[in-house]
């Protein structure tokens, strides 16, 4: 994790901060398996996921088990470069 991302994380609510570190160490994930890891309540998640979003750390796909939900993953600091370029 580059200082850059270091610095906005340390900006977010505890939530978004938890929610990020389990997308660290577990990779990506979709809201119900990021609610089961970090016992957080699903609205919780849901605004963790928002704050993660609104400064481009967290990339929302769909999930090859079920393409009824997203999966969620972290943002690395190249690909963050290259979208901030477009």
């Amino acid at each position: 994790m580059g200082s850059s991302e270091t610095a906005e994380i340390d900006s977010l609510a505890p939530s978004g901060k938890l929610v990020a570190k389990v997308l660290e160490y577990e990779g990506p994930l979709t809201q119900k398996e990021l609610i089961r890891q970090s016992h957080l309540s699903s609205r919780t998640v849901r605004n963790a996921l928002n704050q993660l979003e609104r400064i481009d750390m967290v990339e929302k796909g769909i999930c090859i088990d079920d393409a009824r939900q997203n999966s969620y993953q972290l943002v690395s600091d190249g690909d963050r470069i290259e979208q901030s370029d477009d």
